[in-house]
């Protein structure tokens, strides 16, 4: 069946929190993906879009990591940093990491390749879109949002992540007493994380200090050299 030219799509009409970049990799990231891939990355199956979940797709977990544990969410894990420093700090927790962009899973899987940590598994996917349907209501012990892309400029603040209707996916996801952890170096950004959370009698505000799984990378030295203040935030669901 030729689908509608001018069809509507959900997915395709909503404010985006990213730009889709292109799909090619570094030949040592392109290697580590090939290798890799087939034991982390989870084949989802879609909903008209490389980066959408079909909404009728629930993800077995247990059946992913083969046991029941606390599951954390990493949304846009970046190079994979935080994520590989808690898979090995906590080996009986599980690590499911959402990205939107296949080059950033090439990174991540190239530093994870010499561990290769049997508790981390990777869905190329919007977490904005995916968290709503793919996981089970109240089945995540902490979701983690480090150093989301901060959008800057004014008329883009809108693609920012941290939103009301983000916080309430978030929300729909943690368990009672879990907890959003969030850490940008743009005091903007944290400013808006703040009023956005601040504002959701769903979450309380349960620390301001560093999260005790996330490392220090070179991304946050960058920004440290430069003059800029890092925040991290803990909310916990009520």
């Amino acid at each position: 069946m030729i689908p509608e030219v001018n069809a509507p799509h959900p997915y395709l009409s909503r404010t985006r929190s990213f730009t889709r970049r292109g799909d090619r990799m570094p030949p040592r990231h392109q290697v580590a993906y090939d290798d890799l891939a087939p034991r982390y990355v989870i084949d989802v199956p879609r909903d008209g879009g490389e980066t959408t979940v079909d909404p009728a797709f629930t993800l077995d977990v247990a059946d992913v990591f083969g046991r029941t544990a606390p599951l954390v969410v990493e949304v846009g894990p970046g190079s994979g940093d935080a994520l590989l420093a808690g898979a090995a700090a906590r080996p009986d927790w599980d690590f499911l990491a959402l990205e939107v962009w296949r080059p950033g899973i090439g990174q991540a899987l190239m530093h994870l390749r010499e561990q290769q940590p049997p508790n981390i598994a990777f869905v190329e996917a919007d977490a904005a879109v995916a968290l709503q349907t793919m996981l089970p209501e109240a089945s995540v012990a902490e979701v983690w949002t480090f150093f989301p892309d901060p959008w800057p400029k004014r008329k883009h603040l809108r693609r920012r992540i941290v939103q009301p209707e983000f916080a309430g996916t978030v929300c729909r996801v943690l368990a009672p007493g879990g907890l959003w952890r969030l850490a940008t170096d743009i005091g903007a950004y944290a400013t808006h994380m703040r009023a956005v959370l601040d504002a959701d009698e769903r979450f309380a505000l349960l620390s301001t200090e560093r999260a005790p799984l996330r490392p220090v990378t070179r991304f946050e030295r960058k920004g440290v050299a430069v003059g800029r203040a890092i925040a991290d935030l803990a909310y916990q669901r009520r």
